[in-house]
């Protein structure tokens, strides 16, 4: 993996085509992603990330991630695996019952992992660290855990912890806080006013207390009282203070898709945008080759402090915990039917 470049990348359909195969060897990303158009029987996934990892030396420790948070951001749906909850029904159980509410959201990412380590996959991108505010986007809505952040910081770590249990590593997002966003990133640039000091005592916190996690994916929102000019994902300041510097993360950090229309320009030259505000590394998601040469082109080799993180996720993926399966749903079930 020495030859790594800065940026993720995904692919278009069930199997690799012979240019994504040559993409890949030649560019060499560091890692991938799947989406819910990559996903067929469970045999197609896995063969998919056996050959993704081979085309850049084929060491099971290449991260293939992908967004499995239950609820309606679940790449792999029924009948494969059941239908997971999403993150607000977890933390209505937690506002009944601290306890059961911990170990709801430690057991479904638990079972996440076992869903899909037979799939190749090694990298959930989860939790959602998001503090809802009244009114929030359904961009975010229910993906997350509720509105105080003591309750987001503490579910969210039972869920980093349930995936670490399993031999995954999770990706907490969106940093530094897209709960407040009233518009879909996706589409849109959300602008966020709120003051430093508000942002300081909700929307950092999570992520201030989950410092220590291995990845991080940016937002792509405006905080105009730290950078009203670029969303935290392009803002040098945002990651140099806020990020790097207030949360005191110093983990390997990731740029939301690339191709979110809140970014601005080609996607040349939102690449190069992220490369200079400081981020470790590109997500590119869509798997439309022009994008990914474009992509490719702009980012520069995985070396320095990236390399340092990087090398960090590489080396962090812990052994799975042996647990039982069956016995860990069963208690899964019933934990989620008597809420």
């Amino acid at each position: 993996m020495s030859e790594s470049k800065s940026f993720l990348s995904g692919c278009k359909g069930l199997v690799l085509t012979e240019d994504e195969k040559a993409f890949f060897r030649d560019e060499r990303p560091w890692g991938f992603i799947l989406f819910g158009r990559n996903i067929g029987e469970p045999s197609q996934v896995a063969d998919l990330t056996a050959a993704m990892r081979e085309t850049v030396g084929g060491d099971p420790a290449i991260p293939v991630l992908i967004d499995q948070e239950g609820g309606r951001v679940q790449r792999i749906k029924p009948p494969h695996v059941p239908q997971y909850p999403n993150a607000a029904a977890l933390g209505a159980i937690y506002r009944q019952d601290e306890e059961k509410g911990l170990r709801a959201a430690w057991l479904m990412s638990r079972l996440f992992a076992f869903d899909l380590s037979r799939l190749g996959v090694n990298v959930d991108c989860l939790p959602v660290l998001d503090v809802a505010v009244p009114g929030v986007h359904d961009v975010i809505g229910n993906r997350a855990y509720g509105q105080e952040p003591g309750i987001v910081a503490a579910m969210g770590k039972a869920a980093s912890d349930g995936l670490k249990a399993g031999g995954l590593l999770p990706v907490m997002k969106h940093m530094p806080g897209h709960g407040r966003t009233m518009v879909d990133s996706h589409h849109d640039l959300p602008v966020v006013t709120a003051t430093i000091a508000e942002l300081e005592a909700v929307d950092f916190v999570p992520f201030q207390r989950m410092r220590d996690e291995l990845m991080a994916m940016s937002a792509h929102i405006v905080f105009t009282e730290i950078d009203a000019d670029n969303p935290a994902t392009t803002s040098a300041k945002v990651v140099r203070d806020i990020i790097r510097g207030h949360i005191g993360f110093d983990g390997l950090l990731m740029s939301d898709d690339v191709s979110m229309n809140a970014l601005r320009g080609d996607i040349a030259t939102r690449t190069r945008g992220i490369v200079a505000a400081g981020l470790d590394l590109v997500l590119h998601c869509h798997g439309i080759m022009e994008e990914m040469i474009a992509v490719a082109e702009n980012v520069p080799a995985l070396v320095g402090e990236s390399r340092r993180r990087a090398d960090a996720v590489t080396a962090g993926f812990p052994k799975a915990d042996g647990a039982d399966e069956q016995a860990l749903r069963e208690e899964f079930n019933a934990l989620i039917a008597v809420s």
